[in-house]
């Protein structure tokens, strides 16, 4: 029974830093509204600070912060997190049992739930969903649309790689999932909101899976732009694209549904914005809190809740590019990067530099990998010695987002500017593209080869190495532009080795040889600050963002 994980799971509890001031809010913005559940001189609607727009309302199709915070309010998946931690917890399923071989999960399923539609989640229900993952073809089966299915599941049934080998429902509360291959990170990778189960009758009813468009710009499905359906203690209102999403109380959620009965998800890009945002009243709080904001805030007596680092910034480097196929560039732009400079001038205090692609919470960190310390000299005779020189400069486009914040970068325009005069001061010529994050950015990065150098980064979705290192290097993608077969193999093999002995020396082994081949520059892992309105007293705060609104608590 696997109600505990084996991992070395992250725990403790987020710093709060409770002020004075008296928040007044907007009332164009809100209403008196509630019910029985939450007090009468409590306002009830709780308004959050986006720092971008969603990419859609099906989880299934999404890989991003902001619409996964809208997809874990509405959506709920047969494993949850246990608040405050990384740990596996029981969700739609009660009680799950693993086969000796690693092959075949028996999950026990809650019963008395029902969707928003009103139609009963079953073991079908899961089937469904599963099944339905398994057979995206054409532009969802990407890795634009269902990047987590493809990289954990290793592909679709048309492509013959997946290592889904698929569910049967023994009974109403019973589902058992069969994997062709074992996957010691299955049961903590299904707390992901992209393995969310969703209402079958609404997604046939509203076509889910008509995607159009390409890769790199795709058309979402009438289902995922207006009518997604979960079991989750807030159903779907409203979609204002740019704007806002809204969310109301399901008043026949399964669970406890708390004081919130409505939920504006407001779009607003700058870090800026958003503090005044949250001074002038017009929202309830905000993520990612810009470093220089965080004196100001605390001293207004504005709540601030540190998230303990669970992330990784790095800079990639797309090997489609032939100049970055050469590993002595690699290795050159490696060298060139003070981290301890950015982490000092331009990332929030207690952010770490990073030594490879993971936390050292994670199992498989390797404090013995191979570094490249910043040496500019050293940085100039590899680029020498590649063949580049005053009269024929290294020439590199370098990608990074705009109008956005993300834990681990806080704030990409920064980050690019002391990033870009540390390359260019060992000679390297830079071309900076900068873009909206969604859909621009991301789908320029994902979808296809056109980028060089870029910002990008990761908050861990559940506390295993392979949700790491293995998402960014398990199978060829475009974001980096390589196939090494001998990397894949060892991450397949690590990923289905059953104790966490054999995975520590796997993955510390599997970490000295990413290091040694440089698909990027590991940089830093920042600390990410939410700040809120003095009536919030309360936020479930959890280190891989599994924050759920019918936990928060309000007061006058």
């Amino acid at each position: 029974m696997l109600h505990t994980a084996r991992r070395r799971w992250l725990t403790g509890a987020a710093a709060v830093a409770v002020g004075a001031i008296v928040l007044t809010a907007c009332a164009s913005q809100r209403d008196d509204g509630g019910d029985d559940n939450a007090s009468d001189d409590v306002d009830s609607t709780f308004i959050f600070g986006a720092s971008a727009e969603i990419s859609g309302l099906d989880p299934a199709m999404a890989n991003d912060g902001e619409t996964f915070r809208v997809s874990r309010q509405i959506f709920e998946g047969l494993v949850g997190v246990e608040p405050g931690t990384a740990d596996p917890a029981p969700g739609l399923a009660e009680s799950w049992e693993q086969s000796d071989d690693g092959l075949e999960y028996t999950f026990q399923l809650k019963e008395g739930v029902t969707f928003h539609d009103g139609t009963d989640f079953s073991a079908d229900a899961v089937c469904f969903n599963f099944d339905r993952m398994n057979n995206f073809t054409g532009v969802a089966a990407t890795e634009s649309l269902s990047y987590y299915w493809g990289k954990l599941m290793r592909g679709y049934a048309e492509t013959g790689t997946s290592i889904y080998g698929g569910c049967e429902a023994t009974s109403d509360t019973e589902a058992v999932i069969t994997l062709t291959q074992p996957f010691a990170g299955f049961i903590p990778a299904l707390s992901l909101p992209s393995f969310a189960i969703q209402s079958p009758t609404a997604l046939e009813e509203y076509s889910a899976d008509e995607v159009g468009g390409t890769a790199e710009a795709p058309v979402l499905s009438e289902y995922a732009q207006a009518h997604p359906v979960g079991t989750g203690p807030f159903k779907f209102e409203e979609w204002a694209p740019g704007e806002s999403v809204t969310l109301s109380a399901y008043e026949d959620y399964w669970g406890e549904q708390g004081q919130v009965q409505e939920v504006i998800f407001q779009v607003i890009g700058d870090t800026t914005a958003r503090r005044q945002a949250l001074e002038s009243g017009s929202i309830d709080g905000y993520d990612l809190v810009a470093p220089a904001d965080l004196g100001a805030l605390e001293d207004a007596g504005f709540n601030l809740v540190n998230r303990e680092p669970f992330n990784i910034l790095y800079l990639a480097m797309n090997q489609a590019v032939p100049a970055l196929a050469d590993i002595r560039v690699r290795q050159a732009i490696a060298h060139a990067i003070d981290k301890e400079q950015l982490v000092t001038q331009v990332l929030p205090e207690g952010t770490e530099v990073a030594r490879e692609f993971m936390p050292p919470v994670v199992i498989g960190w390797n404090e013995d990998v191979t570094t490249y310390d910043y040496d500019p000299e050293a940085a100039k005779a590899l680029l020498a010695e590649a063949g580049y020189s005053e009269a024929n400069p290294l020439t590199l486009q370098f990608n990074y987002p705009v109008n956005v914040s993300r834990p681990y970068m806080p704030n990409p325009e920064q980050i690019y500017t002391n990033l870009s005069s540390q390359l260019e001061a060992v000679g390297i010529t830079l071309t900076p593209v900068g873009e909206d994050w969604n859909p621009t950015y991301l789908d320029r990065i994902q979808g296809g080869a056109d980028h060089g150098i870029h910002l990008l980064g990761w908050t861990g979705d559940y506390n295993d190495p392979d949700n790491f290192v293995g998402t960014f290097f398990a199978s060829a993608g475009n974001e980096w532009g390589f196939t090494n077969e001998e990397l894949t193999a060892a991450l397949t093999e690590a990923r289905g080795l059953a104790s966490e002995e054999e995975q520590e020396s796997a993955y510390a082994a599997v970490n000295e040889q990413i290091m040694q081949f440089l698909p990027g520059v590991p940089l830093a892992h920042p600390v990410p600050t939410l700040a809120f309105a003095e009536r919030v007293t309360s936020y479930p705060a959890s280190p891989v963002q599994d924050e759920v609104y019918n936990m928060v608590e309000l007061s006058e």
